[in-house]
């Protein structure tokens, strides 16, 4: 007997689930350990109105995107030395779908 077909990732669910611990996608809720995912995509790193960054994130000089989403969350560290998130997240399907889930947020 085949397998059913697998639902396809929902990204609000894994958000809620492995971001939204440090993370906000609002700008009503207080802040956390890090800043509010609202509207992130277009955003330039190290900006978000009430937060503190980490030294690393005051040099960054770049814009969020498709393909820097995947790599901060591929290893924080590796994007921006310094950088204090511990989340890593090694499958790539499921951070296209947080991705996805953020891009909605614009």
């Amino acid at each position: 007997m085949p397998l059913p077909a697998a639902k396809p990732l929902d990204g609000a669910m894994l958000f809620k689930h492995q971001c939204a611990t440090c993370h906000t996608t609002n700008l009503s809720d207080p802040v956390r350990q890090g800043p509010s995912l609202y509207k992130v995509v277009g955003r330039s790193a190290g900006r978000a109105d009430g937060f503190h960054y980490s030294d690393g994130f005051a040099k960054a000089d770049f814009v969020w995107d498709d393909a820097r989403l995947d790599a901060w969350l591929t290893n924080p560290q590796a994007l921006i030395p310094g950088a204090v998130m511990a989340y890593r997240q090694a499958k790539p399907e499921t951070r296209a779908a947080i991705i996805a889930y953020l891009k909605e947020l614009n």
